[in-house]
This record gives structure tokens, C-alpha cells and sequence, in this order.
């Protein structure tokens, strides 16, 4: 059926077998699986290799009917032929699914539903300690007034350290790994392959940022070496390749922001202070997904200050503290902290 924009418009049923295709609820092929098995349909937790529906969506607006044909029945790629060996689709299911997948477009993915849990025992908290004074000054249900004050002060102890410690918690995040735009793994660039923090973040040692690498370079591998990922095939790296064709930016999902009020900078810390990167940012090469490894307090970075030992040997920032080289020839110190040379007065960070 076409609209009178030209458009196809699939009915309520055609639409509902396409969905049931994708599903694997109709057979695609002896010893098919369904599609969703691999792309999945709902916001996740976990990392997923294979592309998303919604991804896989964005995708097949841009393919011809035969183009996505091809992509499902003989993809080029060795995961995808491993994965789609035995579908057996007629060419009207092919349509089906395609047309599905742009209601899965215009719907995105099935969202997680926030954990209340704090919230609801907040709440109910708050409304145990007015229960309990309702009843201890109007209805006198319970005989005995102990239970109230031990509600009471249960409640209101519950209440008080709950709110001291979001409030801690402001601005902080720890543990925090959002989702980004292409499924790239350190795990297997900085762990499985060796590759240097400096190759892809170069400007840690001469900039505030320590960067994010241009497509560019990420190209310099998967252009002609590395094709195709051991896990999530070619999509991920078809997203650079469509990105630097099209000329559009890669926004990538910032996972550590320091505020604005405080300066930091990657190269003191890098260049001068010849902090690995690991130091900060926990064991990279051992994360699929990167997360905030420290929470970035004031007390983190004052702590840090007061116990790291500055290399002061061979190293020229250092030649002005004339005292303090004095004082390690002649052994009155036997080393020098970051706090030492001013590393914890406030103008250092707060400017």
C-alpha cells in the first residue's frame, strides 16, 4: 500500500509480522535464530557487541531494498555470514522487516525504568515519622510511647545520614559509564593490542584536555589493516568510515568533567609529574567500558597531593626549588610531595 506521499504504508498486521520476523517467532530458516537474539530491542546495562535494533534501523533508511537484502542474506562480513547462514527469507518478509525496523526508528528503544528505591524508602521514612507524631499527640492507637520514639528516631537517622550523603554525593559519579556513539573497547585496544594511551589521547602531554583522537585516526588501523572487529564485525567501524564520508562529528559522551571553578591540567600532571594514566584513570586496559574510576573530590586530589612524591632528579621544571634540592643533598628530607611545593594551596586549582 503507498500514501499519497509516495510512502509505503504497511497495515496494522503486515507491520505486526514484521515485528514477529525479527522476533524469531516465525521461522527465518532451519537453525535461524531471530534477529532480537543479537539486537536488542530495550535499553541496556551491559555491553551488547552486536548493534542495537535502533542502530540497525538508522542504517537500513539508508540501504535500498536491495541493499538490505544483500546486508541479510549475504553479508560480507565473517561474523554476519557465520550469524545469517541459514536465513530463508522470501522477499516479502525482507520488506517487512525492514518496514518494522523503521517503526523501530521512529520509536527508539524500549527505556529502562529508573531504580526508585531510595526514593521510596525516603519517602515512606517520612511518612512513618508523621504517623508516628499523629498518633502519639491525636490517636493513640499504640499503648505504648517507646515504639514511637524508636520509630522516630530510626526514621529521622535514616532521613538525616540519606541526605548528608547524596549531598556528598553532588556533582560526584564514580562508577559512571554512559553509553557512546560507536562500542569501542580499551580492553582490546590498550589490553589485547598494546596501544599507547599518547597514540589516540596525543595531546595529554602539551594541553589541558588529553583529547579525544579524530576519526582520522582511528582510520589510520581500520582503513586498511583492521576491517573488521573480532566482536562487533564491521558495523562499528562502517560508523567512522560513514561518519568521515559524510562529514559529520562523532560526539563522543564525556566521562569525566571536572568543574568549572577548578583548573586542571593534563600535562602538569603528565609531561611534569609523569603520572601514568592509570593513576587516575584505573586499570584502562582491563575495561570494555570505560567508567569513572575516582570520584574527583577535593579530598581525592589534596590527598593525592600530600602523598605523591615529585621526581625532582633529571627533571628540569623542578631546578627553581633551589632550597629544597639543598635539603635533599644534605639529607634533611628524603623526599619531596606535590604539597611540598605548593600543590595544596587553594590559587593552585581555585582561580
Amino acid at each position: 500500500m503507498v500514501s499519497a506521499a509516495g510512502e509505503h504504508a504497511y497495515s496494522h498486521d503486515q507491520l505486526k509480522r514484521g515485528e514477529r520476523l525479527f522476533y524469531g517467532l516465525i521461522p527465518l530458516g532451519e537453525g535461524a535464530t531471530g534477529c532480537a537474539s543479537c539486537h536488542n530491542i530495550r535499553e541496556l546495562d551491559t555491553l551488547n557487541w552486536y548493534p542495537s535494533a535502533y542502530d540497525i534501523a538508522v542504517t537500513s533508511l539508508e540501504q535500498s531494498m536491495e541493499e538490505f537484502t544483500a546486508v541479510l542474506l549475504s553479508p560480507s562480513g565473517q561474523i554476519m555470514s557465520r550469524v545469517h547462514q541459514h536465513y530463508d527469507l522470501s522477499e516479502d518478509d525482507l520488506v517487512l522487516i525492514k518496514a518494522y525496523l523503521e517503526e523501530v526508528k521512529k520509536e527508539g528503544l524500549t527505556i529502562r525504568k529508573p531504580a526508585i528505591t531510595k526514593k521510596f524508602l525516603f519517602i515512606l521514612a517520612i511518612l512513618l515519622i508523621l504517623l508516628a507524631i499523629t498518633d502519639l499527640v491525636v490517636t493513640h492507637k499504640l499503648r505504648f510511647k517507646f515504639v514511637h520514639t524508636v520509630l522516630i528516631l530510626a526514621c529521622l537517622f535514616y532521613i538525616v545520614d540519606t541526605t548528608v550523603r547524596e549531598a556528598i554525593a553532588v556533582g560526584r559519579s564514580p562508577g559512571y559509564a554512559p553509553d557512546q556513539p560507536i562500542k569501542f573497547s580499551h580492553k582490546i585496544h590498550a589490553g589485547q593490542n598494546k596501544i599507547d594511551c599518547l597514540y589516540c589521547h596525543n595531546t595529554a602531554e602539551h594541553s589541558k584536555s588529553a583529547g579525544i583522537p579524530s576519526a582520522g585516526v582511528c582510520l589510520n588501523c581500520h582503513q586498511l589493516v583492521v576491517k573488521e572487529g573480532t566482536r562487533s564485525g564491521s558495523f562499528e567501524i562502517n560508523k567512522i568510515i560513514r561518519a568521515v564520508k559524510n562529514n559529520e562529528p562523532i560526539i563522543w559522551n564525556k566521562v569525566y568533567n571536572i568543574p568549572d571553578h577548578v583548573f586542571f591540567s593534563h600535562t602538569q600532571h603528565v609531561k611534569v609529574g609523569k603520572l601514568e594514566c592509570t593513576e587516575c584513570h584505573g586499570v584502562i586496559e582491563e575495561m570494555d567500558i570505560i567508567q569513572q574510576f575516582n570520584d574527583l573530590s577535593m579530598g581525592w586530589c589534596v590527598n593525592c597531593h600530600r602523598d605523591t612524591e615529585v621526581q625532582f632528579i633529571d627533571n628540569a621544571f623542578y631546578k627553581k626549588y633551589e632550597k629544597l634540592h639543598q635539603e635533599l643533598t644534605e639529607g634533611k628530607r628524603d623526599k619531596v610531595s606535590v604539597e611540598d611545593i605548593g600543590g595544596i594551596e587553594c590559587m593552585k586549582c581555585h582561580y
